[in-house]
């Protein structure tokens, strides 16, 4: 196995050494098959696992606990895994239509964006049973990402220029209908895949949207939808996918550049710097990332193989240092 990570723009190739030293957060691939102690070998949690044959995952959720959860963009069938053992089963069979990105709350519901479905659905982990749906848009749209506020959940459309926003009621009761916040101000629609992944800003004051055929990062005002370009420098997102936030770290999931890049940002999140970009040669276009422990979860979507009922798809699991 080789890994590559960039730190600043200084390469190092590892293989099976330490991580590169870092301020904020350091990566390399997880290549142990067991974790000991003074007395006692334990297993390790897999560093990678099988999804079912022809399941096409795109979006992953993990927690609470060991558990993570994926949806296959095919049918929209949402598989629960034990990190433990990598071993899992079909939760909910799907509605037909896709289910991309997910995001799994303290009460035990999977918020998941439907994609061309247009529509958003909340579900039991423990049961799988759909909680409540949601037809968010109808004709062309693509409801892409999802992330979960103290008051709301917000979905992004690659396709069409809004967030759709569950406000939760008392107790974190779900809402009756979805409300369209219009984005506006900096960011620009154009041809191919627009809004895509969507996280909070350090200071939980905002939401940060990653615009996948542009490369360009956006803070949003939840409560108005203006965007405003985040300065980045000369740096570029393109193809940016899954975003996931760790302290003033933001990680970008490149999907079809096989990269995690890692942004460090001001607390308000109006300017950040790349600092650091990871690869790992067992990436297949890895679409999202989750975090448990000490480690980083990705899928590989494989959107660069025709996909086939016999396909085969797994996950890959970083360790952080």
């Amino acid at each position: 196995m080789k890994v590559a990570v960039l730190v600043a723009g200084l390469s190092a190739v590892l293989v099976g050494a330490p991580a590169v030293a870092a301020a904020e957060t350091g990566y390399r691939a997880d290549v142990s098959a067991t974790s000991t102690s003074t007395s006692v070998s334990k297993p390790a949690y897999p560093t990678q696992f099988s999804l079912p044959d022809g399941f096409q995952p795109e979006g992953i959720a993990i927690g609470p606990g060991p558990s993570a959860y994926f949806g296959s963009r095919g049918t929209g069938a949402i598989y629960r895994v034990s990190l433990r053992t990598g071993q899992g089963k079909i939760i909910n069979s799907g509605p037909g239509t896709p289910s991309l990105g997910l995001k799994v709350d303290s009460r035990d519901r999977l918020f998941v964006a439907g994609g061309t479905g247009g529509n958003a659905r909340v579900i039991d982990t423990r049961s799988g049973k759909v909680l409540a749906s949601y037809q968010l848009a109808t004709g062309t749209a693509f409801v892409n990402d999802v992330v979960l506020t103290h008051d709301a959940a917000y979905f992004t459309d690659s396709a069409n220029p809004v967030l759709y926003k569950l406000p939760f009621g008392r107790g974190g009761a779900l809402p009756k209908e979805a409300v369209k916040v219009p984005l506006s101000g900096d960011i620009v629609y154009t041809t191919g895949n627009n809004a895509n992944g969507i996280a909070l800003t350090p200071d939980r004051k905002a939401l940060l949207v990653v615009q996948s055929n542009t490369g360009k990062l956006f803070r949003v005002n939840p409560s108005t939808g203006v965007a405003t370009l985040v300065d980045i420098g000369t740096e570029s997102l393109v193809n940016g996918d899954g975003l996931l936030l760790e302290g003033r770290v933001l990680l970008v999931v490149q999907n079809r550049l096989n990269t995690v890049t890692s942004v460090q940002l001001n607390r308000d999140a109006t300017s950040g710097k790349v600092v650091r970009k990871l690869v790992d040669d067992r990436f297949d276009v890895p679409t999202t990332v989750a975090s448990y422990r000490d480690r980083l979860y990705l899928p590989n979507a494989r959107f660069t193989t025709t996909p086939t009922p016999t396909t085969p798809y797994n996950v890959v699991a970083v360790k952080r240092h």
